[in-house]
Parts: structure tokens; sequence; C-alpha cells
């Protein structure tokens, strides 16, 4: 089982770095965290027995299972008070491999000793020595090139994370439910009843910014929120009520974004609210 301890005892070393790390750091630390030790936690939970599946298998099946787990999770927390957040994803993903990883241990400490799955760490390393003693020139010479080529191929991507540029400059634009998820939006409203969502604007532009949001409903301006400066990875929500004017099905309320003092709109999002007469008192 000790490749389950490794692997718990990893992620609560790799959880804290990983959240505040940046940069080419947290993408090295945040892919086994991510894309492997669910899944393959899955799988020992799963799979007990050494007789089912290989390692080579279970190593394979990790990275797959690990893939489909995570949106899952991402679906999961939309749904959650605390939405779709870097915070809330790294506790949600921690807790699911210590979680997996304990079910596996304790599977498979209920199996008999001959039957469970382990990593023969010594005996591994034992066959790759013995089978580089007793190979032939080429086989030796075989071994030598392929493990040049994955050296020089980790350097190379290491180099490359550390030479890329910054990364795309882009702005994030978003609305969220008056309760903070993308969910929960005002679609059936009365003539004056306000509506509100949460608006979101994320910096990358790795600048300074300042923007300006405008409220629209039918093309019509309804608000207009001027002069929010953020610096780079900033971020800035703020709860935006409108209330229709006019009664009619089918009517357009539009959040537009602008950069400092362009004319046209950078991105634009909207949803789309039925509105009623206000009924007459009896």
């Amino acid at each position: 089982m000790i490749d389950l301890l490794i692997i718990i005892g990893v992620s609560i070393l790799l959880a804290p770095v990983a959240l505040f790390a940046d940069g080419p750091l947290r993408i090295a630390l945040g892919i086994p965290f991510v894309l492997f030790f669910p899944g393959y936690c899955l799988v020992s939970a799963l799979f007990p027995r050494k007789s089912v599946l290989d390692g080579v298998e279970r190593v394979a099946l990790g990275f797959g299972l690990s893939i489909a787990l995570i949106p899952l999770i991402g679906l999961v927390l939309n749904y959650t008070p605390w939405g779709i957040k870097s915070v809330p994803i790294h506790v949600s993903v921690f807790s699911v491999i210590v979680s997996l990883a304990m079910i596996a241990v304790w599977r498979r400490w209920k199996l008999p000793l001959g039957e469970r799955f382990e990593v023969d760490f010594k005996g591994q390393v034992s066959q790759l020595t013995f089978g580089w003693r007793s190979g032939g020139p080429w086989d030796k010479l075989i071994t030598s090139v392929l493990l040049a080529a994955i050296i020089v191929a980790i350097g190379a991507t290491v180099y490359m994370v550390k030479t890329s540029p910054e990364g795309e400059n882009f702005t994030e634009f978003y609305i969220l439910g008056e309760n903070g998820k993308a969910a929960d939006y005002p679609s059936q409203l009365m003539v004056g009843q306000k509506g509100t969502v949460i608006l979101g604007i994320v910096n990358r532009e790795h600048d300074p910014m300042i923007y300006r949001a405008e409220v629209t409903i039918d093309e019509e301006e309804i608000d207009r929120i001027a002069s929010i400066s953020l610096e780079h990875k900033e971020k800035w929500e703020q709860p935006v009520v409108f209330a229709p004017i006019r009664s009619g099905t089918g009517q357009k309320v539009e959040f537009l974004l602008y950069k400092e003092d362009n004319s046209e709109p950078y991105s634009t999002v909207h949803l789309w609210i039925d509105v009623e007469e206000i009924p007459l008192a009896d």
C-alpha cells in the first residue's frame, strides 16, 4: 500500500504549494495532482486485487479516469454555495484523492496478503538492473538511446515552459446568479421589478486596465458602471440590478464591457427575460 500512502503524502505537500504557486511551478505541481492522482486512487479502490490489472494498466486508467473525474467535480461545485473557484476546486480534488485512497487502502487491507496489489519498487529496480547486465550490446545501445531521448524531451519541455511567452492577453467577463453560481438567473419579472445578477471582470491583460460596463434591455441603456480599475489578475465582482420598463416576452438583457475609452464593446454577455404588466388591484 506504499503507493497510496505516497500519493496521500505528496498530495498533502502539493495541495497548498499548487494553490499559491504561480507560473511553470504551478503547472508542474498541478499535473500529477489533477491529472493522475484522482484516477489512480479510483482504480485502486475499484480493483484492489493484483490479478485484475497490472501496473501499466493502472497508470493508464489513472490518467483517463482523472480526466473524467475533474469535470464532474467542477459540475458538482457549480451547484454549491462555493462555486467554481480556485480554493474550492483544490480542496475538492484533495478531498477526493484522500477519500478514494483511504477506501483503496481499506479494501486492500481486507484481502489476503498474496492477493493485494502492491508496487514492488525494489523488484522493478532489480529487474531493470538485471536486464541491463544480461543484455547484449545492441540492447544496451537501444536502452541508452531511449534514456537519452527521455532526458532530452524533459529538458526541452522545461526550457519551453521557462522561455514561453506570458500567454494570451484577455479579460474574463461573466455574469452569475444572485447566489454566486452559474444558475438561477432572473427570467420572469414584472414591469419595474428588479432583477439582480453578479457581474464579474478578471484582468488577464498583463497590464493595469480601466473598464466600464453598460447594461441594456433590448438595446436601451439601463445602467452604466464607469472607471473600474484593475491590476493584472485582479478580479472585480459586484451585484448589478436592472428593472424592465415595459412588458413583453423574450427581452434581451445585455451586459457590455468596454476597455478604457473604446467605443466598441470588448465583450458582451446576455440573458433573456419575460416581462409581465403589473396586475391591477381589484
